[in-house]
């Protein structure tokens, strides 16, 4: 488990990008009309960039030595 608040809230971000990254998958894959592919395309492209955003700034904390885990083998 992370310690810091602040690496708790960047550990959240990513498993929310990955999660509106899922359901615009979903979302596309059952679409019945061209603004639902729209709105799921938006929603694909927003996880994929807060996605990388938040990786990089995990990485940040990392080289800093900011991020520590208790459990050193847990994934986020």
């Amino acid at each position: 488990m992370l310690e810091k608040k602040c690496d708790k809230n960047i550990a959240r971000t990513i498993k929310l990008a990955r999660e509106m990254i899922q359901l615009a998958r979903d979302g596309d894959e059952f679409r019945e009309d061209p603004g639902c592919g729209v709105l799921y395309g938006i929603l694909l492209d927003s996880g994929y960039r807060l996605l990388k955003l938040a990786c990089e700034e995990k990485e940040n904390h990392i080289k800093k030595g900011w991020w520590h885990q208790a459990d050193k083998g847990e994934k986020t």
